[in-house]
């Protein structure tokens, strides 16, 4: 890891520095996360450290247990299942009850737009977060806080299985982005929820068939 400067901002610095490594496969499933380890490598103190490590926990990237500290969660595969059924069923409602306005059709095209750019780029940890941002921009066209709440938590907790599936199915993700904003603009809200079934649906078993039948 490269050692980060001590500016007023480190604890967001250390958390994206961590989440990074943790995305990108650099610290792997199930890999220890010692407080002196990580602040050693930043060259940073283990304050930051912990509350990056907190933060992580809380979004369900990182497991932390009084006898065995802290370490990257691994997902079982019907942990997989349960989490993207329910994206599935809290999306396509998200859909049905989206206003959708000229603003919200500018804003997902530019999304689906800098989707291809960190594709070409590999920018693996931005591609993840502009397709957290296309599919939140929908739910907040609903004007729905506590929906846009929950399928936070859920889409935070399933990023882990995004990682995974970025070799698996990235590519596909502008695709499957331009079609459901093809179909609201559109004003076709029933192909508008195909789209979006489908999209997960694909993501979803694409990650299971890399899982071993005992999961």
């Amino acid at each position: 890891m490269i050692k980060l400067a001590k500016i007023p901002n480190l604890t967001e610095l250390t958390y994206r520095s961590i989440k990074q490594n943790v995305l990108d496969g650099t610290l792997g499933e199930l890999s220890r996360l010692t407080e002196e380890s990580l602040a050693t490598q930043l060259g940073i103190s283990k304050s930051p450290v912990r509350e990056a490590l907190n933060r992580l926990e809380a979004e369900g990237l990182v497991c932390i247990e009084s006898r065995r500290g802290a370490y990257v969660r691994q997902f079982s595969a019907k942990e997989i299942r349960d989490l993207y059924e329910l994206r599935e069923m809290l999306e396509v409602h998200s859909i049905d009850t989206a206003t959708i306005t000229p603003k919200l059709l500018s804003d997902l095209s530019a999304s689906i737009t800098r989707t291809k750019k960190h594709l070409k780029l590999g920018n693996k940890l931005a591609h993840i977060e502009e397709d957290l941002r296309f599919h939140a921009l929908i739910t907040a066209a609903t004007g729905n806080a506590e929906l846009s709440r929950v399928l936070e938590n859920v889409q935070q907790k399933s990023l882990l299985c995004r990682s995974k599936s970025y070799e698996l199915s990235a590519t596909t993700a502008p695709v499957a982005h331009m079609k459901i904003f093809q179909a609201l603009k559109d004003e076709n809200k029933k192909e508008a929820r195909l789209a979006m079934r489908e999209h997960i649906v694909f993501v979803r078993e694409r990650l299971l068939a890399t899982f071993n039948p005992s999961n």
